[in-house]
């Protein structure tokens, strides 16, 4: 009877790939963790309990097939496993790398739940595409026959991309417009290269555009390119732009110089990793006290790239405890090995200095009781103001979506109280017609693969409504 490849959580511990040393990765900008090997993936993978019920699959914004390409992993069925792995995904090279599987497929793992380390889901994906690309598994665009419709993306990030895939798979014509000179959003300006190493990102983007995708770069809807005559121009337009308007704070010294948003930061500091040349001014932590504002996986991006510019200090201030942060605990735990402190429980009131910042005042806070969110509620500490040193300071309190109606030229198009494109979730459609909208411009800042995942969707509503309207033609 042949061996059980698979429900050895109880005999074999969880493990993650070696870390790099702390001292050693925050020296540069590669990505801290090594690959698994071939006997170490299967190793891992062969810990999955094959649910019946798998939440792993359930909690993952797309669906993937988590349970069956362990199991092929297990027993070296690796080119399958890959092949099921990309069903679901577009980007399995990516999600493996910045996804919080923490919060999502991991943090739901049954055996997880009974009180035995979580399956490394996430290693494994990456390893599985990895190895793809190695070999050669990872084929062509190579549509069965080209359509005549054509489609009009704006944003080249994870949504609009994700669409551009399934699109064009379909044989239709896809052009994505772009406002940056390099496509990939903020999976190449805003995520560090210590997360996600650049060519990684590129390698996708060279497939989509070898596979027949044009991508339009340095090119603005409403100046370069009127949106009306997009819309006129190809026979669905699906908006994919994400949200780039940094949330500010009113406080005293908030014009300082020395404060700055933590996407000019991190987009600065992408684009001198590429080589480019860029004026860094103001943006550079070399030798300064650096303090970052915020709780969520911006800021801890930006506590991290701070430590790699050779800051002389690095603070993150939070206004909640550490059980409390949005960001990911893996991404702070990374964060304090590399010479990060934390202070918790404290809030910005103000900003020290004459015509530089020199010091951000705070307070002390407490958690008091749940707000509407359910989360403890901070509360200021009478009297416990202080100042914390500081000569550069990034402020890392989140996004908000542009008005896009304004900026498009476009009033038709409807949007939500919080500025969001209000859009159907389950059609992508918008208030125009033949215009979808996906992605954080939708939802609101939110994950790479829920954009991933709503690029996916709308692009096969695209394809239905667009056979359909062909079918009636005829």
């Amino acid at each position: 009877m042949a061996k059980q490849p698979m429900l050895k959580f109880v005999d074999v511990a969880r493990d993650m790939p070696e870390k790099r040393s702390a001292d050693v990765r925050a020296k540069d900008y590669r990505e801290i963790y090594a690959e698994f090997a071939a006997a170490k993936a299967a190793e891992q993978a062969s810990r999955c309990s094959q649910c019946g019920v798998p939440y792993c699959q359930t909690h993952c914004p797309l669906q993937n097939n988590i349970p069956d390409w362990l199991h092929l992993t297990a027993t070296g069925r690796l080119q399958e496993a890959y092949e099921i792995s990309q069903a679901t995904n577009t980007f399995p090279e990516i999600c493996g790398r910045i996804c919080p599987q923490d919060r999502l497929c991991e943090g739901n793992c049954v055996i997880e739940q009974s009180g035995h380390e979580t399956v490394t889901i996430g290693a494994v994906e990456k390893y599985l595409s990895d190895t793809a690309w190695d070999q050669g598994w990872v084929k062509p665009i190579a549509p069965m026959q080209d359509r005549v419709e054509t489609i009009g993306i704006i944003g080249a990030g994870p949504g609009g991309l994700a669409a551009a895939d399934v699109l064009r798979r379909a044989g239709f014509g896809v052009t994505v417009y772009d406002r940056n000179d390099r496509a990939g959003g903020l999976m190449t300006y805003g995520i560090p290269g210590f997360k996600l190493e650049k060519d990684v990102v590129m390698r996708r983007i060279k497939q989509l555009t070898d596979g027949g995708v044009e991508i339009i770069s340095n090119c603005n809807i409403g100046s370069d390119i009127a949106f009306d005559a997009l819309h006129k121009k190809h026979n669905a337009v699906l908006i994919a732009t994400g949200v780039y308007k940094s949330r500010d704070l009113a406080a005293p010294g908030v014009g300082l110089k020395g404060i700055v948003k933590a996407l000019d930061y991190l987009t600065t500091s992408n684009h001198l990793n590429f080589g480019d040349d860029v004026d860094i001014a103001e943006l550079d932590a070399s030798g300064k006290n650096v303090v970052v504002i915020g709780g969520g996986d911006t800021a801890m991006d930006c506590v991290r790239t701070a430590i790699r510019q050779g800051a002389k200090s690095v603070k993150c201030l939070y206004r909640r405890d550490r059980e409390n942060m949005p960001g990911s605990m893996r991404e702070t735990q990374n964060a304090i090995e590399e010479g990060v402190e934390f202070v918790w429980l404290a809030a910005p009131k103000g900003f020290a200095g004459d015509d530089t910042v020199s010091g951000v005042m705070v307070a002390k806070m407490r958690l008091g009781v749940p707000d509407a969110t359910g989360r403890r509620a901070p509360e200021e500490i009478e009297g416990s103001d202080y100042v914390e040193e500081a000569d550069l300071v990034i402020k890392a309190l989140g996004f908000e979506p542009e008005n896009l109606p304004e900026m498009f030229n476009a009033p038709d198009l409807e949007i939500t109280r919080w500025g969001t494109v209000k859009a159907d979730f389950s059609s992508y459609e918008t208030s125009l017609p033949n215009v979808y909208a996906v992605g954080d411009i939708v939802r609101g800042a939110s994950l790479v693969v829920w954009a991933i995942a709503d690029g996916r969707g709308a692009a096969e509503k695209i394809i239905a409504d667009l056979s359909l309207s062909t079918v009636a033609a005829e």
